[in-house]
């Protein structure tokens, strides 16, 4: 499902195309997609697209967020101080964090390494329009040096 979520960003949504739900998904499986994994995809987006237009309101920037043995199991560690990273930075903000933890939890596969998390943040703060921020989202995406928390 994730490689299907990559390509629908990269091929569609980056490029501000929008095909029906019907043509995509028959584009996804001549592509060579499992019609599975293009609607746990669908489901997986249209999540986020929803859970995108919920407020910040409701959580606080006070709190140390916590995780669960269920999140620390799926995320890896890497993942988990990206998402701090980009938290402490300003880029995420708590509701964006609970967001990008939400979808990464979403994903069917047992773990979700660094990777797969830098994709998630990608496609939530487009989905956001937060263009400045996915450009710094992007720049650490496709550079190898990764930030060192202190």
């Amino acid at each position: 499902m994730f490689e299907v979520l990559v390509y629908m960003f990269e091929n569609y949504f980056e490029s501000d195309i929008h095909p029906d739900h019907e043509t995509l998904s028959k584009e996804l499986f001549a592509a060579g997609f499992d019609q599975e994994d293009i609607n746990g995809a669908f489901d997986w987006y249209s999540a986020l697209e929803s859970m995108s237009e919920e407020s910040d309101a409701q959580l606080g920037t006070a709190g140390i967020r916590i995780y669960s043995e269920a999140e620390t199991k799926r995320l890896s560690a890497d993942s988990l101080s990206f998402m701090m990273f980009l938290e402490q930075a300003k880029v995420l903000t708590p509701a964006q964090r609970e967001l990008v933890i939400d979808r990464a939890m979403a994903l069917s596969q047992p773990e979700v390494g660094l990777e797969e998390t830098r994709w998630i943040v990608l496609m939530a703060l487009w989905n956001q329009d937060k263009a400045n921020d996915y450009l710094f989202v992007e720049d650490a995406m496709f550079n190898d040096n990764r930030p060192t928390l202190h």
